[in-house]
C-alpha cells in the first residue's frame, strides 16, 4: 500500500502558484522541491490542508481563498510616518519596498503607496493579500516521521 501524507510527515513538494487571471507568481519546478513538515504551518495554510492524504508522486490542483493563502486584506497595516522617520539616505518613491524592524530580529516589508513632503504611505499586506490563487502541487517524496 502507498504511503500517504499524514500530519507531522516530512514532504517535498513542487508547486505552481497562479493568480485568478492565470498569471505565475511562484513555482518550485525550476528547483529543488520544498520540504516541511504536514500540520507545522511552515506553508500557507491552503497548502498545508492540501497535502494531507497525497500520496508521492500525485498532482493536485487546489483553488485558494484569501484566508487559506495570503491573508485577507488589513487596513490596519497601511500606515502613514512622518518622513522624519526614515533614515536621511532614503528619498522613498511609490512602488519602493522599505523594510521596517518591528521587533529585534523580526523584519516587515511594506510598499511606499504614498509620498508627500512630509509623509510616507506604506503598506505592509502581502502582494497577493485579498486574492484567490490556485496552486498546482506535485508530491515528490514522503518521509514519515513515525517513530523518530
Amino acid at each position: 500500500m502507498m504511503t500517504q501524507v499524514q500530519q507531522g510527515d516530512t514532504v517535498k513538494i513542487h508547486f505552481t502558484g497562479k493568480r485568478a487571471n492565470g498569471q505565475v507568481f511562484s513555482a518550485s519546478t525550476d528547483g529543488p522541491p520544498v520540504r516541511f513538515t504536514a500540520g507545522e504551518k511552515k506553508v500557507i495554510a491552503g497548502i498545508d490542508q492540501a497535502v494531507i492524504g497525497m500520496r508521492e508522486g500525485e498532482t493536485k490542483t487546489v483553488v485558494l481563498p484569501p484566508e487559506n493563502a495570503y491573508g485577507n486584506h488589513r487596513d490596519e497595516l497601511i500606515v502613514t510616518v512622518s518622513r522624519k522617520q526614515l533614515p536621511d539616505d532614503i528619498e522613498p518613491q511609490v512602488g519602493q519596498q522599505l523594510k521596517f524592524e518591528r521587533a529585534p530580529n523580526e523584519e516587515i516589508v511594506a510598499k511606499v503607496i504614498g509620498v508627500t513632503d512630509s509623509k510616507v504611505t506604506v503598506d505592509a499586506n502581502h502582494p497577493l493579500s485579498g486574492e484567490e490563487v490556485t496552486f498546482d502541487i506535485e508530491v515528490v517524496e514522503i518521509a514519515s516521521n513515525a517513530g523518530e
